[in-house]
């Protein structure tokens, strides 16, 4: 399944999305065009890794996050986990304003699946759909990357419909993380041609 074509009918809302690469971008880095219900709106992603984000860069990120995840959702635990280092850091850009980002985990072992986690959208631009272009680039550099891995994410509980709209299933009953109820979710890679 096409994760763009996914995204294009989810919800049953009209909704495009277009990716070309940019003329002297760097490296990971595209322009993702987003049309909406007659609304168009085009926004830059870029996935690098920590070493490879400005110190700005990163402060924005680990804003974002906390502001979400620990303030907002009043959920104290320890945000910097250590995995950030060795991950890929995709960013939602308007400019260069940061909308969203999510974390994308290489498997441990070959036959482990890539993770996807730390999905976060911006409190000022909620309700743009923003996390179905989020979802939509990781895991679409999730099958770049890693074409032979399954994807794996903790999905906050009440979130399970949404990632469900993506093809990820259930693999676990709901268990509470930090005091909030997550379930385990993964999806299986599009069978590749022969």
């Amino acid at each position: 399944m096409d994760v763009r074509a996914a995204v294009a009918v989810q919800a049953g809302k009209p909704l495009e999305v277009t990716t070309v690469q940019l003329e002297g971008a760097r490296a990971g880095e595209v322009l993702v065009e987003v049309k909406a219900t007659g609304a168009a709106a085009t926004y830059r992603v870029d996935l690098r890794s920590l070493d490879e984000l400005s110190t700005r860069e990163l402060y924005d990120l680990l804003r974002m996050r906390v502001d979400v995840f620990v303030v907002e959702q009043n959920c104290p635990y320890p945000e910097l986990d250590g995995k950030d280092i060795d991950a890929l850091h995709l960013q939602l850009l308007e400019g260069a304003k940061l909308l969203g980002a999510a974390r994308i985990l290489k498997p441990y072992e070959p036959q482990d699946p890539s993770k996807i986690g730390r999905v976060v959208v911006s409190p000022d631009h909620r309700g743009k759909r923003l996390g179905d272009v989020l979802m939509s680039e990781a895991i679409a550099a999730c099958e770049r990357l890693y074409p032979e891995n399954p994807i794996a994410l903790s999905a906050q509980a009440h979130l399970r419909r949404f990632y469900q709209s993506f093809g990820f299933i259930a693999v676990s009953q709901e268990y509470l993380e930090d005091g909030i109820p997550h379930i385990d979710m993964v999806r299986q890679q599009a069978a590749q041609p022969a």
